[in-house]
């Protein structure tokens, strides 16, 4: 029996920092014919030291999030993204 948890599962591609998430908008051709089409966030999965529990983090995040996360430090993101819910650690 496999379990509903298994490492293998589809995670949706949402930034755990930021928010950031899939939009939806128009593709737009040369004659003017709209087709719907997706616009991706540029996800990473990047791992991050904190050093005042001595571990580290693996996070998917956008590449935004790791130039705030290169500014403001992994603590202050983490605190702030758990504030606004978008981690759930």
């Amino acid at each position: 029996m496999h379990s509903v948890f298994e490492k293998n599962t589809i995670m949706s591609r949402v930034c755990e920092i930021t928010g950031k998430k899939l939009m939806v908008g128009n593709s737009v051709s040369h004659s003017n014919i709209k087709t719907k089409r997706k616009f991706y966030p540029n996800l990473q999965t990047k791992r991050f030291y904190i050093p005042e529990t001595d571990s580290w983090i693996t996070l998917k995040v956008s590449t935004e999030a790791i130039r705030t996360i290169s500014k403001n430090g992994i603590t202050a993101c983490l605190k702030k993204a758990r504030e606004k819910g978008f981690l759930n650690r």
